[in-house]
């Protein structure tokens, strides 16, 4: 039996990096699970992957009927939802402020926003009621760059300590029917993509071998994570026996580079 057998979780950003590793993780530990992403392509074969207990849809999370969508999949495909993990989320490659135009700011900005906290906020509004009916819990990956500075640019670390902001508000306010945490991931190896309006949509982590080797070298153990590292991190969380008492509870998983960085 795995730890999350018979429990049913929604993942956004679930079609690659982080959100894949967490939903093939979740299966593997009973869980059924409900993939939520953009890409629909990258959602199909992970549904060949992971077979029956793995239902998809393809979409945009920054978009309220999308998450409401999600919701209801999970609730008539698998009866229920216990976990409602919030993971979609885009980087603006270090982009300093001072060297974009006001207007590339303003654009940025929108969009950057839009799809690491509103798609965060609305997904949490559409699973609350589920949430609550099952007793279960609502995840958000954050990331180091929601304690200190350094680990982006000036709007993806400000997105990041508002998703830090977000976890402890609810935790406070949804308790005790819900519990809700946060993930916080160092420098990890994946497709984690751009921004449009910055024209770095296609750059991806996984394929700037310098920048792995910048992150690997800042980490006290050496290397660069792979999205794998950091699942059990959300297995843990979603537990009804093992996250019974987290709450408000954001776990760092970056190595030990925030013990540097302190």
């Amino acid at each position: 039996m795995g730890k999350l057998s018979g429990q049913t979780a929604l993942i956004t950003g679930a079609a690659s990096g982080i959100g894949k590793a967490v939903a093939i993780r979740l299966v593997e530990e009973g869980a059924n699970v409900v993939a939520l992403d953009r890409n629909a392509d990258a959602l199909a074969d992970l549904s060949d992957h992971l077979g029956d207990r793995c239902s998809v849809l393809a979409g945009d999370c920054t978009e309220a009927a999308i998450c409401e969508a999600g919701v209801e999949l999970a609730q008539e495909k698998f009866g229920k939802l216990d976990t409602t993990i919030a993971n979609a989320g885009v980087y603006d490659w270090y982009k300093r402020i001072d060297r974009m135009k006001m207007e590339d700011v303003e654009a940025a900005f929108e969009e950057l926003f839009r799809i690491n906290v509103l798609s965060t906020l609305l997904l949490a509004r559409a699973s609350a009621d589920a949430l609550r009916k099952s007793t279960g819990s609502l995840i958000v990956t954050c990331s180091n760059a929601s304690f200190r500075a350094g680990g982006g640019g000036t709007l993806y670390t400000a997105s990041k300590f508002a998703l830090r902001g977000i976890v402890y508000q609810l935790a406070y306010e949804w308790a005790p029917q819900i519990r809700v945490n946060g993930v916080a991931p160092g420098g990890t190896v994946t497709g984690l993509s751009g921004l449009d309006t910055l024209e770095s949509a296609s750059r991806r982590l996984d394929s700037e071998q310098r920048t792995v080797e910048m992150v690997a070298k800042a980490s006290p153990l050496a290397r660069a994570a792979e999205a794998e590292d950091h699942a059990g991190c959300y297995v843990l969380l979603a537990s009804p026996r093992d996250g019974v008492n987290l709450n408000g509870t954001i776990l760092v998983s970056d190595g030990g580079l925030i013990s540097r960085m302190g």
